[in-house]
């Protein structure tokens, strides 16, 4: 084995995905996990029951561990309340550990006002309620690594792909797909950047098992499928091999409704990620890892349909 890593929140789409590609990598891997959602961790894996609400278990559940993935993911509306106390165990749990700590980055840093073109040199301007809070947690992490925590930051767009439900593909772009409808978020001519989940998981192996060559606070971006709303929807329509009525999200609704529906709220505070368009540089990526996994548009999108039971029309 190459080594141990510890998932924290290991029955997550990300935590599966990320155990399911170290465990192939030959890494002894556990998933720590709340009791009822054990069985949605990746199998093969050491499963380790804790809550991550507790620290202190946390702490302990990652004893022996060369890496602590923090993959502990959370509804939008508890971001407020749990979202700093988590990274701050996860912290607590590398540290302790002698560990490299690894966090999932993602683009609400950057604001309204993002660059088109992000790189590790971008400047972060959080205007939403969850941006504040990412670079709060990555600020955090930061000064952890002065004080000697190695931290990884790998950054991506919005996931689709991989096992489980939960993303903006799943629960809005292809929700009615079996009705001959689409939903997009954004208009069809604004690039958005993607990434498909097993894919970003490969390349977070590679990073890791480059871990010793980094610097004591390492950020990269991960380039995905940087596409324009359009060219997202022709790909779905040539692996289904039809063509759908498009809808697109009732912004302006949303948030007059956000007054009394939490979950609306928080959607609306990073609705300017469908309209501002912005694709991520990968460069410094490709560096240190060489090719970065990329899996083909199209092959990718019929992964993801066929994950969630979709069936493609027959070709004859």
């Amino acid at each position: 084995m190459k080594g141990r890593i510890v998932i924290l929140g290991g029955a997550g789409r990300l935590g599966r995905a990320a155990a399911q590609a170290f465990r192939a990598a030959e890494w002894q891997v556990a998933s720590l996990v709340r009791g009822s959602s054990a069985e949605g961790a990746a199998s093969g894996t050491e499963i380790i029951e804790v809550d991550a609400r507790d620290a202190e278990s946390v702490v302990a559940a990652a004893s022996g561990a060369d890496v602590v993935l923090h993959a502990l993911n959370l509804p939008y509306t508890e971001w407020a309340r749990l979202a700093l106390p988590f990274a701050d165990t996860a912290i607590a749990a590398a540290r302790a550990n002698g560990a490299t700590l690894v966090f999932p980055g993602n683009l609400y840093n950057y604001g309204a006002d993002m660059p088109a073109r992000i790189d590790e040199t971008a400047p972060m301007h959080p205007t939403s309620r969850k941006g504040a809070v990412r670079a709060a947690i990555e600020t955090r992490m930061r000064e952890a690594a002065d004080g000697g925590l190695r931290t990884i930051v790998l950054r991506a767009g919005d996931y689709f792909g991989g096992e489980g439900r939960g993303s903006w593909f799943d629960r809005i772009v292809v929700r009615e797909i079996a009705a001959g409808r689409l939903t997009y978020p954004g208009p069809l001519d604004v690039v958005h950047e993607w990434a498909y989940l097993p894919d970003f998981a490969q390349a977070l192996v590679q990073l890791v098992e480059r871990r010793r060559q980094l610097a004591p606070f390492a950020t990269f971006g991960f380039p995905g499928h940087a596409v324009t709303g359009r060219e997202f929807v022709a790909a779905i329509s040539r692996v289904c091999r039809r063509e759908f009525k498009v809808d697109f999200m009732p912004w302006r609704l949303l948030k007059l409704m956000s007054v009394v529906v939490p979950v609306f709220r928080e959607l609306a505070d990073i609705s300017y990620l469908w309209s501002t368009p912005h694709a991520i540089d990968g460069a410094r990526l490709a560096q240190v890892i060489g090719d970065v996994p990329r899996t083909p548009l199209d092959r990718a999108i019929a992964a993801s349909l066929a994950a969630l039971g979709v069936k493609r029309r027959s070709s004859v």
